[in-house]
């Protein structure tokens, strides 16, 4: 099977120039390009491709450069509110567990709903475990409490999906519970919810294109809203605010935030490449 072979830096920008986009410093280009991998920039370039190998008319170097500086921005105001929603995640799911089942409650399959995995739910744990064997805290678990680990111990070393798999199957009744406590809405629509929140999460945890891109899911849309989700960023990000129903000064920082970097990118960027509506900021404030 042949491989693609390697390009130089300079190779690179012939391709680029070949397929018809404008570089007026080869030398700032390449210095971009020896700080991002080419094969991450070019991906940039999709909204403007005609063809494999031919970009729209007037395709700039930097204003594709320009797009991916509005993405890597964008992931950097997002991330501290998924942040704050996964530690509260990990806090409620183990506060509420440990209360109602007990400290290991979380090993008996009696206490998840008939489509729970349990043997490949251990698995996990052991990995995590395993994963973290040097932390001074699975260490003590393990010389102090024979490898016991209480819930609110082993859920800090979850990863996000894991968390959202452990939402999903729960009980009926605690899913309920937690869903109307939490986030004042219906399981469905908090199942739906945290699986988008997960792929969010490690999009932005990995430096992953969220500009001119379709996510793997669409998310529940609940009742009376004033719009319709879809799987673009804007739909993602209004599923934060779903989330945060109120918290972390959603409207006084994160909107503002967006808004503040949308303005100042609006010359570069489209709106439609994401998602975002001409009413977003009305959506996402109110």
């Amino acid at each position: 099977m042949d491989v693609k072979q390697p390009s130089t830096y300079a190779e690179q920008l012939q391709k680029l120039k070949k397929r018809g986009c404008i570089i007026n410093n080869d030398d700032i280009a390449i210095k971009v390009l020896h700080h991002i991998n080419y094969y991450r920039f070019t991906a940039y370039f999709l909204p403007f491709k005609i063809s494999e190998d031919e970009y729209v008319a007037g395709t700039s170097f930097k204003k594709v450069y320009e797009i991916y500086e509005f993405d890597r921005k964008m992931r950097g105001i997002l991330a501290p509110v998924i942040e704050e929603l996964e530690l509260m995640l990990r806090t409620q799911l183990a506060y509420y567990h440990a209360h109602k089942y007990g400290s290991l409650g979380y090993l008996d399959p009696k206490n998840y709903n008939g489509y729970h995995k349990h043997d490949v739910f251990l698995e996990h744990i052991q990995k995590d475990i395993t994963n973290n064997r040097n932390q001074p805290a699975v260490q003590h678990h393990i010389k102090k409490y024979d490898g016991k680990f209480p819930v609110w111990v082993i859920i800090e070393y979850s990863t996000m999906g894991e968390l959202s798999y452990f939402y999903d199957d729960l009980l009926r009744e605690d899913k309920k519970a937690l869903a109307k406590s939490l986030f004042q809405s219906t399981d469905t629509n908090v199942s739906s919810w945290l699986m988008c929140l997960t792929y969010l999460r490690n999009f932005c945890a990995h430096y992953s294109r969220l500009y001119f891109f379709d996510f793997p899911a669409i998310p529940v849309t609940p009742k009376n809203s004033p719009y319709k989700l879809w799987r673009k960023l804007f739909d993602y990000i209004y599923v934060l605010k779903l989330l945060c129903r109120g918290r972390f000064h959603w409207s006084s920082s994160f909107v503002n935030n967006l808004k503040v970097l949308i303005d100042e990118y609006q010359e570069y960027i489209d709106l439609r490449c994401i998602g975002f509506p001409e009413n977003w900021y009305d959506l996402l404030y109110s």
